[in-house]
């Protein structure tokens, strides 16, 4: 009875263990050659399986790279939903970012290690990957616009324009950051100008987004 059971446990990692060596067969081949010059073919051979289930994990080629970067879709909405009472979710999401880039986490851009580094400039030379990029942007937007909407009793279109203002800004601030480091500078010597270009995106910010409560 309990092998039966775990069949489906036993199944599921087994499909964990193919979609990260699908992943990390792709990411090295894509490092190693660039993202233009290897074919989803070449990536199931490094990865020893067909093309086919290459497809089954990941719809598009892009999405080899940008599935690293999923759980941060919805990052900015996860904030504002799990920030404490009092707390306005401009504060909670300038205080979040600011707490990103003193932990030097990549998805502000200031992580300098040699692989972030490294996929960050793959990205940004990959016309299609940054396409791909722009609607994970777009899925930020939405997801946020709703946070904002179910949590702060922001009226719609206040929450929806507000999404974009905010994400744009998020959006701004890490490709700077990754720009800079993709072309050599260390993450320590970016850090201060990254909290001040983050204090004063922010400040920006809060001139006209200074309220997002069910009044606006």
């Amino acid at each position: 009875m309990d092998a039966v059971n775990d069949k489906p446990g036993l199944r599921e990692r087994k499909k964990q263990r193919t979609h990260a060596a699908i992943s990390d067969a792709a990411i090295a081949l894509f490092l190693e050659h660039g993202f233009n010059q290897v074919s989803v073919a070449q990536v199931a051979e490094a990865a020893e399986v067909s093309k086919r289930t290459v497809f089954a994990y990941f719809p598009a080629k892009e999405d080899l790279v940008v599935h690293r970067l999923a759980d941060h879709e919805t990052e900015i909405a996860r904030v504002v939903r799990a920030r404490p009472s009092g707390i306005d979710p401009l504060t909670a999401l300038r205080e979040h970012f600011l707490r990103g880039l003193r932990e030097r986490d990549p998805i502000t851009g200031l992580n300098d290690h040699p692989q972030v580094r490294r996929v960050h400039q793959m990205i940004l030379d990959a016309p299609s990957l940054v396409g791909r990029m722009e609607r994970f942007k777009t899925g930020s937007e939405r997801a946020l616009a709703q946070a904002l909407r179910e949590t702060a009793g922001t009226a719609d279109v206040t929450a929806r324009l507000a999404a974009v203002q905010i994400v744009a800004v998020h959006w701004a601030l890490a490709q700077d950051n990754a720009e800079r480091l993709a072309y050599g500078e260390p993450a320590d010597a970016r850090y201060a100008g990254a909290v001040a270009d983050a204090e004063h995106a922010f400040a920006l910010l809060e001139n006209g987004l200074r309220h997002l409560g069910p009044d606006q």
